[in-house]
């Protein structure tokens, strides 16, 4: 299968919106949903030598003590990740989801997404992990990883899920840009949601042909989107006009035009997934 939705389901508080945005994606595109639990490398076993200077058979005996407690970790974190995944399809499953798959990984979380993203037509991921410090600001270690290195669209949920009936579109003429307005065009998850395009910036000539290229393209998929072109730098001016117009939605590229792709994520990308209360996605 070539075209699952795959999200990606931890202990965090974003595991229940990551399992009900998989499941309203299904709900519009009739695409499978697989879940999938990452068993990270610090979650193996550990490997050090707890026995210390002991001697002779008070060694060997705490020795054999530490494999069997290795042993044991080793299958509660197995059963937990098994548990979390259940718990997952009980949410997809609730939401009317009738095809899911589970699946338990184990070691780096990038690694096990390059290895399964040629099934997928999109990734959905919280914006922070279990792990994440949620002093403001701060994104989860993994999600910067995880966008740099995958070719598949992106879908960074919110805290919590709400209907999506609105999308806005961040558009800057760059190529990841376009990419994510062809996106929209060819993808049955954007029919029937109103849809504006946006460029934050001076109004120029090449600023206005670009967004009439955009709606053009989407207006030949039977988008009637909506466009706009907004003063001031992206950073600020795309989140306020989510929050003051109540877009349900962000659609934008991960990379700017003048970004060097290989390093970093554009920091407007950067601050709309940090700032924003809504799903942001996310095209490479």
């Amino acid at each position: 299968m070539t075209d699952k939705i795959i999200a990606l389901v931890d202990a965090s508080i974003y595991a229940e919106s990551v399992c009900e945005h998989a499941a309203w994606i299904a709900g519009r595109t009739g695409a499978p949903v697989e879940l999938i639990h990452v068993l990270g490398r610090r979650e193996a076993p550990g490997k050090q030598d707890l026995s210390g200077w002991i001697r002779l058979g008070a060694r060997s005996a705490l020795l054999e003590e530490l494999a069997d407690l290795d042993a044991q970790r080793a299958k509660l974190v197995n059963h937990r990740g098994r548990a979390i995944l259940e718990d997952a399809r009980a949410i997809v499953d609730r939401d009317g989801v009738t095809d899911i798959t589970t699946r338990l990984r184990h070691g780096d979380i990038v690694e096990a997404i390059g290895e399964i993203e040629g099934e997928a037509r999109v990734i959905v991921l919280g914006k922070r992990g279990e792990a994440a410090d949620f002093a403001k600001g701060h994104l989860g270690s993994n999600l910067e990883r995880i966008v740099r290195a995958a070719h598949r669209p992106v879908f960074v949920a919110a805290r919590a899920f709400k209907p999506i009936d609105s999308v806005l579109v961040a558009y800057d003429g760059g190529r990841s840009a376009m990419k994510a307005v062809d996106h929209i065009a060819r993808s049955p998850l954007f029919a029937g949601l109103s849809v504006t395009v946006a460029t934050v910036g001076s109004d120029t000539s090449e600023a206005q042909r670009g967004l009439a290229d955009a709606q053009a393209l989407l207006k030949a998929a039977g988008i009637d989107a909506q466009t706009r072109l907004v003063p001031g730098q992206p950073e600020t001016e795309l989140g306020k006009l989510v929050e003051e117009e109540g877009f349900g939605m962000v659609v934008m590229g991960a990379y700017g035009h003048s970004r060097i792709r290989s390093l970093v994520i554009g920091s407007t990308t950067t601050e709309m997934v940090r700032s924003c209360k809504v799903p942001v996605v996310l095209m490479r």
